[in-house]
C-alpha cells in the first residue's frame, strides 16, 4: 500500500457535483493498493498514520498526532499512485490492485483507520471520479510505502 498523507486545514470530496466526504482541520490520506497488500499492511499503516507527530505542540514544533490534536481525516482511493514511469510517457498502472481485491482492502484499512483514531473517519467513493479540494497546512506532504517499511 502506498499513501500521500497531507495535513490539511479543510479538505472535501465530491463526485458527480455533490460531496461525499469533508473535513476540517486533520489529514487527508491518498490511499493506493496493490494486490500484495495484506492485513499486516493495513494495521501497521493505520497506526503509522494516526500516530505521525506532525501536528503543532503548544510551542509550535510538530509534535502532536491527529488523535492528540483531535483532527479529522479524509481517506480517497488513488490507483495512480502505482504508476510506473519507467518506460515511455505513458503510465501503466499494473501494479494497482483490481477493485475485486482493493475494495475490501480499502474497507477494512478505513475501519481499521476509525478503530485507531476512536472516531467515524470521512471517505470518497471507491472507484468514481472524484473531485479532491484540499488546504495544505504548512505544506506538510508525507508519502509511505508499505513495502518499504525498514527504509
Amino acid at each position: 500500500m502506498r499513501v500521500v498523507i497531507q495535513r490539511v486545514s479543510e479538505a472535501s470530496v465530491g463526485v458527480e457535483g455533490a460531496i461525499v466526504g469533508r473535513i476540517e482541520a486533520g489529514l487527508l490520506v491518498l490511499v493506493g493498493i496493490e494486490e500484495s497488500d495484506t492485513k499486516e499492511d493495513i494495521d501497521w499503516l493505520s497506526s503509522k498514520i494516526v500516530n505521525l507527530r506532525i501536528f503543532n505542540d503548544e510551542s509550535g514544533v510538530m509534535n502532536k498526532s491527529v488523535v492528540e490534536s483531535g483532527g479529522e481525516l479524509l481517506l480517497v482511493s488513488q490507483f495512480t499512485l502505482h504508476a510506473a514511469t519507467k518506460k515511455g510517457n505513458r503510465p501503466s498502472y499494473i501494479r494497482a490492485a483490481k477493485p475485486e481485491f482493493a475494495v475490501p482492502v480499502y474497507e477494512q484499512l478505513a475501519k481499521q483507520l476509525e478503530q485507531d483514531l476512536g472516531t467515524k473517519i470521512a471517505t470518497g467513493r471507491f472507484g468514481a471520479d472524484m473531485k479532491v479540494s484540499l488546504v495544505n497546512d504548512g505544506p506538510v506532504t508525507i508519502i509511505i510505502d508499505t513495502k518499504q517499511k525498514d527504509l
